[in-house]
């Protein structure tokens, strides 16, 4: 027992001599904030969004798909005051969060006045009058899922367990913030959806209706990606830009830098396509870990070649297991 008090206490006194070395470390860490070829984001708006990105896209949910996601049962008796209710609550948080981000890039970077309260309430209105449509082309999403997943038992299942329907949800979501042209808001949005599912979608991109991620974990749709309707892609899938040099951004900033994806198009796992002028036609079938940087015509299948495979025993020469 002695002993083990002894460390104890040699721990402690150990301890406290590193403590003593913390303000000499806290000096160098305030000194580098005159450093100007780091970031800080100092004296500015500050932008809280961990906790309330994440209730901003459970209240959405809750309206997208009524009954799904709320606490307690929806039916004929309540669905007036819930809902409205889930809708009034969620254009306070919408207003709040758009209006923030506004007032935050206006003090930031020193730009007009833009009267960020009213935006923001001007814009999460128009937002809200749009879930009808949302509601709309995520059903069709449901759809083309189930349709096509033997796996899927219900469309029910689907709505409550499937990543790549999360992600798709929040993407059109984020979508409509970003043709808005709020700030922030929108890459935060997805970046939160892509956390949670491994499926990176950026709120820029165009994609059609019935749009399916199959698994999902790896997928990456980049912001100039055109994607057309009833389209499915499997896990590990990148819809990207060529490599581009390190003064890149500037140069192409806004520019298509990413493919376009025709109708009715599949891309099996693993698959890369890549450059803003590569066109997959319509129809077309990509398989499994093929890597294109150029376009390919309607109702084309691309494979690569089936690889040879070499089978080893232990005791028996290569050889003879490849013989017939």
């Amino acid at each position: 027992m002695n002993e083990l008090t002894d460390i104890c206490r040699t721990g402690r006194e150990t301890g406290s001599i590193f403590r003593k070395e913390l303000p000499k470390a806290i000096q160098k860490v305030l000194a580098s904030m005159d450093d100007e070829t780091c970031f800080a984001h100092i004296g500015d708006e500050p932008i809280h969004f961990s906790t309330s990105v994440k209730g901003m896209i459970d209240k959405f949910r809750e309206v997208l798909f009524p009954g799904y996601f709320t606490k307690e049962k929806v039916d004929g008796a309540n669905i007036v005051y819930s809902l409205g209710q889930t809708v009034s609550q969620l254009y306070d948080i919408l207003s709040e969060q758009i209006a923030h981000v506004l007032r935050h890039d206006c003090l930031r970077y020193g730009q007009a006045c833009t009267e960020c309260e009213a935006r923001g309430s001007e814009m999460a209105l128009s937002l809200i009058q749009k879930i009808p449509q949302m509601r709309k082309s995520l059903a069709e999403d449901v759809k083309g899922a189930y349709e096509g997943d033997p796996a899927a038992k219900s469309h029910d299942e689907i709505i409550f367990s499937y990543p790549g329907l999360y992600a798709i949800t929040v993407y059109r979501i984020a979508n409509e913030l970003f043709r808005m042209g709020v700030p922030q808001l929108p890459r935060i949005m997805t970046e939160h959806a892509h956390s949670l599912t491994g499926i990176d979608i950026h709120p820029g991109a165009e994609i059609g209706e019935r749009f399916v991620i199959d698994h999902g974990t790896g997928v990456v749709v980049g912001e100039t990606s055109v994607i057309g309707n009833n389209v499915r892609i499997y896990q590990n899938v990148t819809i990207g830009a060529l490599s581009l040099p390190p003064d890149a951004g500037e140069k192409l900033r806004g520019a298509k830098r990413h493919p376009t994806i025709e109708d009715d198009v599949i891309i099996y796992s693993g698959a890369t396509i890549l450059g803003g002028e590569t066109v997959i036609g319509a129809r077309s079938v990509v398989g499994g870990s093929v890597w294109l940087t150029e376009s390919i015509p309607a109702d084309t299948k691309v494979f690569i070649e089936t690889p040879r495979l070499i089978y080893k025993q232990q005791g028996l020469r290569e050889e003879v297991l490849n013989e017939g």
